[in-house]
């Protein structure tokens, strides 16, 4: 389904690459990390390419919600009490950065751009609230607590981040695409030392690599698939419903979120884990009937976001035995401000000068055993599962997705449509071939 973004806005199309190439930098993925990325390598002199396997910010830039704010949740106070202030404050400070970031961009970009103030809300625990708030107040940043916020139901407050913005991310990406050296349906399906090659067999040589493709494509280095999942969420857009003063999202996990849109109300949450049930559209369609018994449904669309197991995005080196290699993901549904902040990192990492927020990002950090060894063993469980649809990436069993006609991996989150072609990565190939050899097989067994 086409997102609210997508259906008034049109991007640029690009060929493909047919023919070998060199570059200083490649970037691996076309969506706002890999487009930023590019924009600000280029203007910083560097050579770059950018390749897509389809079309550009068909993934999940064109189905956020498109809220920019560095209030990710009721992070803070869970991070100083995992890492300390100091990391906790480089978080805080390169997200601010990134939100004052697309301020300065969107000057001079038609985009929706408005300043709007963002909550994290509760209905019933304040304690949490008090907490978070203690947090920044450590972090001396100017948060405060708020209890009139005109949601359809009774909360007992929220924490508020003032000048945070929202905008129309398509519309800022067409702004900053002059320039920029983009090659569309072009598929990276495997990449050596500083050599990447596409499924037509074109060879590009790069000096330096980055990996924006959402989930790392490359399971040899880094590890990423053991430290990440993948999470589906959900989006209607209703016209004639309750307008809202500012951006709303619960900090319990399965609330709901709440932002204006170009005069419609867009209605987010019945997340789950890919490859799980949960409440999806139907959810949000019974909370609009009960609470906008008057209002239509423009849009519906779904989004997908990685997962980190302890909140941080990776953004750094992809592995220390890939110095040249950079990696930008695990935004945990924060990826405006993620992706601004993966990018200008990167570039000064392709640079080759000290950013200051690099510590609290690095794909290097230690992870919990306890985190890693949960995450593992449910991985592993769904690859014992018996079944004939298995997603190409590492063996897992399928689960068939009936609100999204889909085929749902959920060890690491790809996606295939019912004939099996590839929606959502870390798989980097189809699966239709191989579903009708099987269905071929079957059948001559009968």
């Amino acid at each position: 389904m086409l997102s609210q973004w997508e259906d008034k806005n049109r991007l640029p199309q690009y060929a493909a690459l047919k023919e070998d190439m060199q570059t200083e930098v490649l970037v691996i993925g076309g969506g706002m990390t890999g487009i930023l990325c590019a924009h600000f390598l280029r203007e910083a002199g560097v050579g770059c390419a950018l390749v897509e396997a389809g079309r550009i910010c068909q993934g999940t830039t064109g189905h956020t919600t498109a809220k920019i704010t560095a209030q990710h949740g009721l992070i803070y106070d869970k991070l100083i009490s995992s890492w300390g202030e100091e990391l906790a404050d480089m978080y805080l400070r390169a997200n601010c950065q990134a939100v004052e970031k697309y301020r300065e961009l969107c000057e001079r970009i038609d985009c929706g751009f408005e300043n709007q103030d963002n909550y994290v809300y509760s209905k019933n625990a304040q304690r949490k609230l008090e907490q978070e708030l203690g947090a920044l107040e450590k972090l001396r940043y100017r948060a405060s607590f708020a209890d009139a916020l005109g949601l359809p139901f009774p909360v007992v407050g929220a924490v508020r981040f003032p000048d945070q913005a929202q905008f129309d991310p398509i519309a800022f990406v067409r702004g900053i695409l002059p320039g920029l050296h983009i090659y569309e349906n072009t598929c990276i399906v495997s990449v050596k030392n500083q050599e990447a090659l596409t499924r037509e067999g074109v060879a590009i040589s790069a000096e330096k690599i980055i990996f924006a493709t959402h989930f790392p494509i490359v399971n040899t280095h880094g590890f990423y698939f053991m430290k990440m999942y993948q999470q589906r969420s959900y989006v209607l857009s209703l016209e004639g419903a309750q307008q809202v003063q500012g951006m709303f999202v619960d900090e319990a996990q399965n609330g709901l979120s709440f932002r204006n849109a170009q005069g419609l109300l867009l209605l987010g949450g019945g997340g789950h884990k890919t490859g799980k049930s949960g409440g999806g559209w139907q959810k949000l369609r019974e909370f609009a009937g009960k609470y906008y018994p008057n209002a239509r449904e423009r849009y519906a669309w779904a989004a997908q976001d990685c997962m980190t197991l302890d909140g941080i995005p990776y953004i750094g080196r992809y592995s220390g035995r890939r110095q040249e290699w950079f990696a930008a993901t695990g935004f945990n549904k924060w990826g405006m401000s993620s992706a601004m902040a993966a990018a200008q990192l990167l570039r000064d990492y392709v640079l080759e000068r000290e950013n200051p927020f690099a510590p609290v990002f690095s794909p290097a950090r230690r992870m919990k055993k306890k985190q890693l060894a949960a995450n593992m063993l449910e991985a592993a469980a769904d690859m014992m599962v018996f079944s004939t649809k298995r997603c190409p990436h590492m063996g897992c069993a399928l689960k068939w997705n009936d609100a999204e006609h889909s085929w749902d991996c959920p060890c690491h989150g790809s996606r295939f449509a019912q004939e099996g072609q590839l929606l959502e990565n870390p798989a980097i190939g189809d699966s239709r071939g191989k579903w009708a050899r099987r269905a071929q097989e079957e059948k001559q067994a009968e």
